[in-house]
């Protein structure tokens, strides 16, 4: 079984290498706290990010993002179609999209370079795969990351994937991460 899912994973991670907003880590255990890094890895074309824009998929519960020097954050929230349970309290509305804005030209992300964007949150109690759309966006461009396989979690043959995080029916550690 141990081969099995270390064969799983790196056919995974080899198909995300192909694609240009991926997260760090491709994979996390069911119902456990997850810590999501973005990685974007250049601009559009020649330009500079100067945006990035997540939407968190419905079942990535508590979703937290972080700060980074030079950018803005905002967070927009709304209605969740299942609400969740936290800490004793019931959640019925949850943070749908992030936004980070680099402050100024000096602030963006050249092509050249690349650099990572971070939040955390939780991952559903059910396995299977999380799509996270993403828009890139530089002066005068945008990159939408938003294409989803009709079925499956092979990015092949598609020119913007979305970034997927597989959801695994594994134990988590028993740590609680806040």
């Amino acid at each position: 079984m141990k081969k099995i899912a270390c064969a799983f994973f790196l056919l995974l991670l080899a198909t995300l290498t192909q694609a240009h907003v991926v997260l760090l880590e491709p994979a996390a255990a069911a119902g456990s706290s997850y810590r999501a890094a973005l990685r974007v890895g250049h601009g559009c074309g020649p330009e500079a990010t100067i945006a990035l824009q997540v939407h968190i998929p419905e079942g990535f519960n508590a979703a937290q993002p972080m700060p980074k020097p030079g950018w803005t954050l905002s967070t927009q929230t709304g209605p969740l179609a299942q609400p969740y349970t936290l800490h004793g309290k019931t959640y019925t509305e949850g943070v749908q999209v992030i936004t980070w804005m680099a402050i100024g030209p000096d602030d963006a992300l050249p092509s050249a370079f690349y650099d990572e964007f971070v939040f955390r949150g939780n991952t559903p109690k059910r396995p299977g795969p999380l799509w996270f759309r993403v828009l890139q966006q530089c002066a005068a461009s945008s990159m939408e990351w938003a294409q989803v396989p009709a079925s499956g979690t092979s990015t092949h043959g598609l020119e913007s994937p979305a970034a997927l995080l597989e959801v695994l029916d594994i134990q988590a550690g028993q740590s609680h991460n806040h």
